[in-house]
């Protein structure tokens, strides 16, 4: 094994409005990890890990095996069958907290990646094997295949696993991120959606899922209407109130907006007018230009 490495990893959103657990996007801001492994003289004591924090989430986030990017880098490892040995992890996190911007997903790819460059033959942990292996975490694919391929990207799951193929989006698309300073859980958030919904509604929902793929490769004069949803927006507002209704008034103005992820974050696809970007500010958002980005690297 090698003795250090470094990873960084995009912060992403999920679902991009009607593409419910199936589509994502990565954006221009950072996580960035650093770990040096290194074996305890007493071969009795089990591994252990120590952190060092800075930015989003340094006052609670854990600094022990149960820190997300450790509990990531380990099942790499046994992934590939190689031994466990002892961390010390520095996390830059540039990614804020429990607010629909991928944190846990970019988290868990930071900590396969971390494991790819500790084994000696890196290809055993390629891009498909971290792709399956962050599923089995977040349980869908929507966040962890842009935090690994960067872009855009649809995703799925089917008998032989995890999938995800790129979104070629055009070039000119460039797009803001409005972040409150509240936080969502996203157990929070699944836990108020209903466990049926109309067929009405996913018949829509399915219809403007295929007019998104086409208005970010093709045609952005149609991202208005591609951002239609009726899956999770509406029975979500009320635990992001403040959220609702400002996408409410960027959807008034007819701007392309969805709620990024599980939110409270709003994703803006296009240009957001300068004045409507104030607008937001003076209400509590901190307006974030995001996207395109690569996908997660080793330094």
């Amino acid at each position: 094994m090698r003795e250090t490495a470094r990873a960084r990893v995009p912060a992403t959103s999920g679902n991009l409005g009607p593409g419910f657990d199936c589509m994502g996007m990565a954006h221009d801001l950072w996580d960035e990890v650093s770990v040096r492994a290194f074996f305890n003289d007493d071969d009795e004591a089990p591994p252990s890990a120590h952190i060092n924090i800075t930015g989003e989430g340094a006052d609670y986030l854990p600094r022990d095996n149960s820190h997300l990017v450790v509990r990531a880098l380990r099942r790499g490892l046994d992934q590939v069958g190689a031994p466990q040995p002892s961390l010390e992890l520095t996390c830059v996190n540039g990614i804020r907290q429990g607010r629909g911007l991928g944190s846990s997903a970019s988290a868990i790819v930071a900590g396969l990646l971390l494991a790819r460059g500790l084994v000696e033959d890196p290809q055993t942990l390629s891009d498909q094997v971290i792709l399956e292996l962050a599923t089995q975490f977040e349980g869908h694919p929507d966040n962890a295949a842009p935090a690994i391929f960067g872009g855009a990207v649809v995703g799925w799951v089917d008998e032989s696993g995890a999938h995800a193929v790129p979104i070629r989006v055009r070039e000119d698309l460039r797009t803001t991120l409005l972040i409150p300073e509240s936080e969502l859980l996203t157990e929070t958030a699944r836990s108020v959606l209903p466990e049926k919904v109309p067929h009405k509604d996913a018949a829509f929902n399915a219809s403007r899922t295929a007019l998104l793929v086409l208005a970010l490769e093709h045609d952005p004069s149609v991202l208005f209407e591609a951002t239609e949803e009726r899956l999770h927006q509406q029975y979500r507002a009320s635990a992001m109130q403040p959220s609702a209704d400002a996408l409410a008034a960027l959807r008034e103005r007819r701007i392309p907006a969805v709620i990024s992820g599980a939110g409270p974050s709003i994703l803006v696809l296009g240009e957001l007018p300068e004045e409507v970007k104030e607008e937001m500010e003076r209400t509590g958002f901190s307006a974030v230009g995001g996207f395109p980005a690569r996908g997660a690297y080793l330094v």
